[in-house]
């Protein structure tokens, strides 16, 4: 199954595994809205969601560049309402947008602690709602947040309580959705790596190596896989990206070295 004429929805798509998302999204054939806040240059990191667009449309591929502040509910329902006056549809959300401070209690300011509750929690559940009409009637539909599985074991909340609350935010936005949705064929799922990922939340984490990492392409294939798999069947998962892709059949995972014939032992990421 391919995604020729669906249009993928996704959020924080102007770098990092949202980018690497959009293009294997738009290389199978789907029309993709790239949405994020940067429009110009960033001083520091590469990309916007225009770059990331004529990159899709310069290999072939459909895709229109919208700006929107997941925070702000006019701009995405502004940002839903335009990717259906231009391709007359909406069949994948993938919630990306995520912030990120992996800071103890005491360490996190509180303008800290909203943004990532707004970015995380909330806009998963705003972008869901708006999409929400467009994807029931697509007839079999697919929202997959970036989120981890849930795993109440203390270690994963004491170092940075505020940022654990918020991504099982979006992981329990994944478990009611899931059977919220079920009679409306709206698969929702997580996707979480198996690896830390080279993109530029590493220099967030502590003592971070790229030669232990993977690079995006590989959350970017498993998502490729779950969102042409059944949405009657295959909904309410939590699932790992090597899995993923072990169950359709791939078994090595080298190409995707972030830097490639490294031996070094690559770093698990959280929640696993």
């Amino acid at each position: 199954m391919t995604l020729t004429g669906t249009t993928a929805f996704i959020t924080g798509a102007s770098r990092g595994i949202g980018r690497a998302i959009a293009s294997r999204l738009a290389a199978d054939g789907a029309n993709v809205i790239v949405t994020g806040k940067t429009v110009e240059p960033h001083p520091i990191l590469p990309g916007t969601i225009h770059t990331v667009a004529d990159d899709i449309r310069r290999q072939g591929g459909r895709a229109i560049a919208v700006q929107m502040d997941v925070r702000d509910e006019a701009q995405v329902q502004a940002a839903v309402d335009r990717a259906v006056e231009a391709f007359g549809r909406i069949d994948i959300l993938v919630n990306n947008a995520s912030a990120i401070s992996l800071t103890r209690t005491a360490d996190t300011p509180m303008k800290r602690f909203d943004l990532m509750h707004q970015v995380n929690v909330r806009a998963t559940f705003m972008c869901t709602q708006k999409c929400l009409p467009h994807l029931k009637r697509a007839g079999g539909a697919h929202v997959l947040n970036i989120a981890p599985p849930l795993n109440l074991a203390p270690r994963w909340f004491a170092p940075h309580v505020a940022y654990t609350m918020s991504k099982y935010g979006m992981s329990l936005c994944v478990l009611g959705m899931a059977e919220e949705f079920r009679a409306d064929r709206v698969a929702v799922n997580a996707l979480w790596p198996r690896t830390l990922i080279d993109t530029a939340a590493m220099n967030l984490v502590p003592g971070a190596d790229r030669a232990r990492c993977r690079t995006a392409a590989i959350v970017a294939d498993a998502a490729q896989v779950i969102v042409t798999s059944d949405p009657a069947t295959y909904t309410g998962r939590f699932l790992i990206d090597e899995d993923v892709l072990r169950d359709a059949g791939i078994t090595d995972f080298s190409p995707y070295r972030a830097v490639e014939g490294s031996t070094q032992e690559l770093a698990d990421d959280l929640f696993l």
